[in-house]
């Protein structure tokens, strides 16, 4: 039985290593910041619009209501075919 309690807490170890690597700290989320008008069709982080729910839900390329996190000071220098990116929801006409 201490066999198996031994492997589970080696195992537990393990995977909250595994997770303190993956994880953003407070700093680097910091870095970012939110950018409307620059996200592929369904690979929006969030804010998608009307019908949507969250991530991966936008419906066209370049959705000006779709954000997606990009690296802070970089969102209005990001050129896509229908303008820059912006700090604020863009109003596209349909």
């Amino acid at each position: 039985m201490s066999h198996k309690i031994t492997m589970s807490l080696a195992i537990a170890a393990a995977l909250s290593s595994a997770l303190a690597t993956v994880a953003v700290s407070p700093a680097q989320a910091g870095a970012k910041e939110k950018c409307f008008g620059v996200a592929l069709k369904g690979q929006n982080d969030c804010a998608a619009g009307a019908g949507t729910t969250c991530a991966a839900t936008s419906k066209v390329d370049y959705q000006g209501n779709a954000w997606k996190l990009v690296d802070q000071g970089s969102c209005v220098a990001t050129q896509t075919p229908l303008g820059p990116g912006s700090l604020t929801a863009i109003k596209r006409p349909s």
